[in-house]
């Protein structure tokens, strides 16, 4: 009987999970604050805000699987680890960029062209998303290689995303703050503005220092193992390796990205999880127009109510051990499904919640963070014991998610009732409408998606072929 698999102590879980803080906190604002900031603060069409907004969907997209393809090939920095020599070119490129999002065009005043704050505003979107990427496949793809057993997978998981809630719940907390005590100089500004540019340069300034001392946390704490096998990218490369003999010696051949390509199951959970980044993602984008907009709740609302999602998914994130243990993936997934249909059927049936607001945003913030934990624990799955390609499955994955989310953005952006600045009466029901559809019909896609998965399991059916791996 074979010695069962060591498992990680407690300070090597929490050191790994601080190393994609930088990137939550980065997101948060991204997905949050970007369309109300680059619309309602800077003045922008709300078309070219959208356009902005997947541009870095895009580029975000493009690098993922990019990322993951070449950090499964390089062995990084010397003895550093393939995985940390990607996540630190990553950290640098956010830090370097992300201040100057969320900052008004240098030079620029409110007469100038909105296609040169276009052109401004582009390379430094695209050096971002290329380092937020960097970091997340990086920091995703040292899940299977630190990771010994399936315990460990989960509370890696679980952990890693406890610290999302917390950069979430961080960066909410700092935008109150700083939204407060600009309402208590300025009583008579409760919507936002051009007045509020400040605010938003000193939370995107806050951000990168606060995340910079976590990602130091990591890069200290984590220990990869530098080891490395460079993967064949073709049949003739395996056979002139010179660590041809040694792959075809080893117990388990090596699995290459394209027999991924093979795999019914790598197109199942690839679906499930754009499904899953498309309600998280969209409804922490369209959270905040939605307050402002629909229900004209205060400025000060877009940083309480997603700072109440944000603590409902940080309690959840903690029973999602115990709930996977007893009723597996499939129905756990499936129960943070219901409460994404409960939080899409209560906005549909009450246009005007009022104080009702956050009892919604508690069940929304509990169903996301379900269904994130368990489709992200899934992709895990997949890879299992092919952890040398896990960067490219983790990429390829995130390649479906921020495309279609770019997409998604614009298309909503493109039906907007009004273009100006001042939002018309038409706003209020395109935006409660908004919610609805892109929580109540996505997860009705994700319904689906997760059928196929009980009905044909999550497995690597074509990979062997009476023992040897499939070309």
């Amino acid at each position: 009987m074979a010695d069962p698999a060591p498992t990680l102590h407690l300070c090597q879980k929490l050191s790994y999970a601080t190393g994609h803080y930088l990137n939550d906190l980065c997101a948060s604002m991204w997905f949050t604050y970007f369309l109300v900031y680059f619309h309602s603060v800077l003045g922008f069409d709300s078309f070219y805000a959208g356009l902005l907004l997947l541009v870095g969907q895009i580029a975000d997209g493009i690098s993922t699987p990019l990322v993951g393809y070449e950090t499964d090939r390089h062995a990084g920095f010397r003895s550093y680890g393939r995985r940390k020599s990607c996540h630190l070119i990553g950290t640098l490129s956010v830090i370097v960029s992300f201040p100057f999002i969320f900052n008004p065009c240098l030079g620029c005043t409110e007469n100038t062209p909105q296609w040169v704050g276009l052109i401004y505003f582009i390379p430094f979107i695209i050096i971002f998303q290329f380092g937020w990427a960097a970091t997340q496949i990086s920091h995703l793809a040292l899940i299977p290689d630190l990771a010994k057993n399936e315990h460990d997978k989960v509370e890696l998981t679980a952990f890693r995303y406890a610290f999302t809630v917390l950069a979430n719940i961080s960066v909410y907390s700092i935008a109150w703050l700083l939204l407060h005590f600009e309402l208590t100089e300025t009583e008579d500004a409760q919507h936002l503005g051009r007045q509020d540019i400040s605010v938003f340069r000193t939370l995107a300034l806050s951000v990168v220092g606060i995340g910079i001392l976590f990602s130091l946390l990591f890069h200290i704490g984590t220990k990869e193992d530098s080891s490395f096998q460079r993967l064949p990218e073709t049949d003739d490369d395996e056979n002139e390796d010179p660590l041809h003999k040694q792959l075809s010696s080893a117990p388990e051949p090596l699995m290459l990205w394209k027999n991924w390509l093979l795999e019914p199951s790598f197109y199942q959970v690839a679906l499930l999880y754009m499904c899953t980044r498309l309600i998280v993602n969209l409804s922490q984008t369209y959270i905040a127009v939605y307050l402002t907009y629909s229900l004209h709740l205060p400025k000060n609302y877009i940083a309480t109510i997603p700072l109440v999602m944000y603590v409902s998914g940080f309690v959840s994130s903690f029973l999602m051990k115990p709930v996977n243990k007893y009723v597996g993936r499939n129905i756990t997934y499936f129960i943070g499904l219901l409460g994404i249909a409960a939080f899409s059927a209560w906005v549909a049936l009450d246009p005007q919640l009022g104080v009702a607001v956050y009892g919604a945003a508690v069940i929304l913030g509990s169903g996301s963070a379900t269904i994130l934990v368990t489709s992200l624990s899934m992709t895990a799955d997949l890879i299992g014991t092919h952890s040398h390609s896990g960067a490219f499955v983790y990429g390829a994955m995130s390649f479906t998610d921020k495309v279609a989310n770019g997409l998604a953005v614009v298309l909503i952006q493109s039906l907007h009732p009004c273009h100006t600045l001042n939002c018309c009466p038409a706003c209020a029901p395109f935006y409660h409408w908004v919610m609805v559809v892109i929580t109540g019909a996505v997860a009705l896609v994700a319904a689906f998606s997760l059928s196929s998965i009980m009905i044909w399991p999550i497995n690597v059916r074509f990979w062997y072929e009476k023992g040897k791996p499939m070309r």
